[in-house]
């Protein structure tokens, strides 16, 4: 990564330049939106830090689709842990580009993000959010970086994971997504990739390496079920949990079984990404490069990510800026491990790279909601549902995006980071 440098210019209306120059002595070049740096960032952010002032017991998820404002949910709810992760992004953000944070500093917003953390404390004797338990440890996970012997955030990360790993079945081989009436049906979504995170963390901490274990038998498994031959993927697959037998490979918020929910194929580049980062399986770098082919492959001629690319034209499909912004994530995180390799792959890491400003700003460009509490709009949060939940600002989008937006900052061999007035 690139040294932290202190970028003196003014972000009123700016864009990023970045000059990457590879070992290869090959250039690259990419500009960034401005919006990824827009002050309205700093400004609705410390506006939503306010909504709940001191310990938070509700958190927004998604907004509304005429106003933008957030709509709030209690704290035992499978987004809670964004907003506080999402102050922690603007901590490390203001040491990364200290001009764009409005005068604010990297120690207010950890102070705010630990105070909102703390809201889900309660959470790890009793939560109603099953395996979404590694969602609730962002801000958790981000707190250890900066201070690894933080007693609160030691024992969230190793609780979350111990409840995630309870809900493992050795005879399927996958931790179970949702909870059934009916005990022989375990259904694993492909959404759960994201919670395995929580297992390394833990198993790092306390030298368990069954978490280990558990996180590489359910990316198997996943790999096995959900990814199709040409890279898409299955939202749902219901296992017997008596046999570990395949009942339905399904959807219950993509367009049909045979659909790829964007989403889900989002969840599963980062995810398995991931699982190549922290375990260097040849497998899982195999499946992050299939399910990024495919999801690029199928991207619209506008830029514009649908809500499910196999939906119909007609009606017109709704986008999902949020499965945008965690694919743009996702090919970041590929990139770098595409760097790892010996020889490092740099063709194929500044492709992923270039792929994911391309939807950063195709995505920005056409969603950017300046009157919004949130920063993106039209994301879909179940467009299946009745009414559908589309059009609308998440809380996890947003994280995505400012994530983004510092890991294009922090980037390259040799990183340029320089301004000029848009």
């Amino acid at each position: 990564m690139c040294p932290r440098l202190l970028l003196p210019f003014l972000f009123a209306a700016l864009s990023f330049t970045f000059t990457l120059s590879l070992a290869t002595g090959h250039p690259y070049h990419s500009r960034l939106s401005p919006e990824f740096f827009s002050p309205l960032i700093v400004q609705k952010l410390l506006a939503t830090s306010q909504h709940t002032p001191g310990v938070s017991t509700s958190y927004p998820q998604y907004t509304t689709r005429d106003t933008g404002a957030w709509k709030y949910f209690p704290a035992d709810t499978w987004t809670s842990g964004f907003l506080p992760a999402t102050f922690y992004a603007l901590a490390e953000r203001a040491t990364i580009c200290p001009p764009s944070m409005n005068g604010t500093t990297a120690a207010q917003w950890l102070e705010i993000g630990r105070s909102s953390a703390t809201g889900e404390i309660p959470l790890e004797l009793h939560t109603g959010v099953g395996h979404d338990v590694g969602f609730l440890s962002f801000p958790f996970v981000d707190e250890l970086t900066i201070n690894p012997l933080n007693d609160t955030a030691l024992h969230a990360v190793e609780t979350f994971a111990d409840a995630l790993a309870a809900r493992f079945n050795s005879v399927v081989g996958c931790t179970r997504s949702w909870d059934t009436a009916d005990p022989t049906d375990f259904p694993v979504i492909i959404d759960n990739m994201m919670n395995l995170e929580v297992l390394f963390v833990a198993a790092h901490l306390t030298g368990n390496d069954t978490l280990r274990q558990i996180a590489v038998s359910h990316a198997d498994k996943t790999i096995a079920n959900h990814v199709r031959a040409d890279g898409s993927s299955f939202h749902v697959v219901d296992y017997n949990t008596t046999t570990g037998a395949v009942i339905a490979q399904h959807t219950v918020q993509g367009y049909s079984n045979s659909s790829t929910w964007s989403r889900g194929q989002a969840w599963g580049i980062y995810g398995f990404a991931n699982m190549y980062r922290r375990t260097q399986l040849d497998r899982y770098l195999d499946t992050a490069r299939r399910m990024a082919g495919y999801f690029l492959n199928n991207i619209p001629e506008d830029g514009i990510i649908p809500w499910d690319f196999n939906a119909p034209l007609v009606p017109p499909r709704p986008a999902d800026s949020s499965a945008a912004m965690i694919a743009a994530n996702g090919l970041l995180l590929l990139a770098q491990q595409e760097q790892t390799l010996t020889p490092a792959n740099w063709s194929g890491a500044w492709n992923y790279i270039n792929a994911a400003i391309k939807i950063l700003n195709d995505t920005t460009n056409a969603f950017w909601a300046p009157t919004w509490q949130s920063l993106l709009s039209n994301a879909t949060v179940n467009n299946p549902a009745s009414p559908p939940n589309n059009l609308t600002g998440t809380v996890y989008g947003d994280y995505y995006f400012i994530k983004a937006g510092n890991e294009i900052a922090k980037l390259s061999v040799d990183c340029i980071c320089t301004a000029s007035e848009a």
